[in-house]
């Protein structure tokens, strides 16, 4: 919701050529039949009001329209450690953290061999840095409940 982005009920656009993943589960599926094995990195953000919002900003934020995310916390997994979405929400509130939207990548290894954390680390920043300036099209997002989010300009 960075740059007046917003979400919709509807499932995210399908484009050619990409694997559709309509759930957590299936995002898990993705991950664990690829060739090579793969890390999946976590991007939480905090909905927020812009600094300067006007009165209608408000009022559509209050409605769960408009707003900014704002990256507050990251992680990076092995899809054996997250089976299911609400692990990692359970592993989240261990953070004391607020976070209402988790964006998810994920990392392919080589040579048969999962990326390590430390080799998960620049791709995680370079993530929440893309997050902050609205560029969030190559990654899945989910709302705290799970459920898969359509991010739109607004």
């Amino acid at each position: 919701m960075h740059n007046n982005q917003r979400y919709t009920g509807q499932s995210p656009p399908t484009r050619d050529n990409v694997m559709q993943i309509n759930s957590y589960s299936a995002l898990i599926s993705a991950a664990l039949s690829q060739p090579e094995p793969q890390r999946l990195l976590f991007v939480f953000a905090k909905a927020e009001l812009p600094t300067g919002h006007t009165d209608k900003q408000k009022q559509q934020f209050e409605q769960g329209d408009g707003g900014t995310l704002n990256p507050v916390l990251c992680v990076d997994k092995l899809p054996n450690e997250v089976p299911a979405f609400q692990t990692l929400v359970d592993e989240s509130l261990h953070t004391g953290i607020s976070w209402d939207v988790a964006f998810v990548a994920a990392l392919a290894g080589r040579a048969g061999q999962a990326p390590n954390s430390d080799e998960a680390a620049q791709p995680l920043h370079l993530m929440m840095n893309k997050i902050n300036s609205g560029q969030i099209t190559d990654f899945l997002a989910f709302s705290r409940q799970g459920k898969i989010l359509n991010l739109l300009p607004g």
